[in-house]
């Protein structure tokens, strides 16, 4: 690629697997012709950045610049960019590139291709290590980045870019997102919210799984799940055997699968998306007498997430945050190991973080 010119950027940065973060200068690339730069003015803050801070997969690379969920407003454009404009409202999700040529990629399944380049944390072309949104600005190829819709506040949509892309992508490929379906949604945290709004703009009869009854009002009053159920509760559980379609499984704590597994339909369908950092134990009875399926499903490729913003920006489909400073991003991470937030929180980039000497 010959030299890459670049620009002084500022942000806050994980610098070793101790997981604190604090401020670091580093460098983007020059806007390139099929680049679209924009400043950052949201950014949410995702299990998936705890996870990486801590290196809690084993494959972290320091510093790291956490933040995956990035909206802002495009302030340059490269010479054959042709979507975009200076001044549109726009937002960067878990990736920033791919092959563009593999199956996945042809399949508009960019998320699984064996090159895709994180948005954090990846190794881009030029050798240089990806860094994400907790940062002033950003520079990505025209065909990564989504367009927000203009009625959508950014701070609240941009946990959407990966929660919402996550739950949507699953109800859409396993053919759950049909009028008169019946979901379930296991956890009601950052994920298990937004799946709950998604699935009720699709007309999908919703149950929320959790372990207590604590957030059943929220669940049902202000959220507008049909149902609540006490997964600890076996007289509930057993009066719930076999009456859903799927089941969209948030939780990213070790968990029992059994009696999840119990309350689909024939054919029904557990898809996880929340991600344990211990395996799990996977009866295989049920899914034999029942010709069950438990499958795994990640971010949606860039056109499924076009499609769920779209949607998002048709119903008004937004996350519940609680926005913070950049200086309070440490203690947001100490409170998400707690899963004390209700449900996302997302950093006030543009207002709250300003370059140190």
């Amino acid at each position: 690629m010959g030299e890459v010119l670049k620009k002084e950027a500022y942000g806050l940065a994980v610098k070793d697997e101790s997981g604190v973060i604090s401020p670091f200068h580093f460098s983007r690339r020059e806007t390139g012709e099929n680049d679209v730069r924009f400043k950052v003015l949201f950014c949410g803050i995702c299990h998936t950045d705890l996870s990486m801070a801590i290196n809690e997969w084993g494959f972290t690379s320091y510093p790291l610049v956490p933040g995956h969920e990035i909206v802002g407003v495009v302030t340059e454009v490269g010479a054959k960019v042709t979507k975009f404009n200076a001044g549109d409202k726009v937002g960067v999700g878990y990736m920033v590139s791919s092959c563009g040529s593999c199956e996945t990629c042809t399949d508009d399944q960019e998320n699984y291709c064996p090159k895709m380049i994180l948005t954090s944390g990846g190794k881009y072309y030029d050798d240089t290590i990806t860094y994400g949104g907790y940062s002033d600005h950003m520079v990505c190829e025209e065909d990564y980045i989504i367009r927000i819709p203009e009625n959508l506040p950014l701070d609240a949509t941009a946990p959407l870019l990966c929660a919402g892309t996550t739950v949507y992508s699953p109800m859409k490929y396993h053919g759950l997102d049909k009028p008169g379906m019946h979901i379930g949604v296991v956890g009601l945290g950052g994920l298990g919210h937004v799946a709950v709004k998604f699935a009720k703009a699709m007309g999908i009869k919703v149950t929320v799984i959790s372990t207590s009854d604590r957030k059943r009002d929220e669940a049902l009053t202000r959220l507008g799940a049909d149902l609540f159920l006490v997964s600890r509760d076996p007289e509930q559980m057993k009066d719930a055997m076999g009456t859903m379609d799927g089941i969209i499984d948030t939780v990213s704590a070790t968990h029992p699968v059994l009696p999840i597994l119990d309350l689909l339909k024939y054919k029904g369908k557990l898809i996880m998306v929340g991600a344990p950092d211990k395996p799990l134990e996977l009866p295989v009875l049920p899914l034999i007498f029942g010709k069950k399926m438990v499958v795994g499903s990640m971010v949606g490729g860039i056109k499924e997430t076009q499609e769920m913003m779209d949607l998002a920006g048709k119903h008004n489909i937004t996350a519940d945050i609680e926005l913070i400073s950049a200086d309070y991003v440490n203690t947001a991470m100490e409170r998400l190991q707690k899963a004390d937030v209700r449900y996302r929180f997302v950093i006030d980039v543009a207002n709250t973080l300003k370059p140190s000497p």
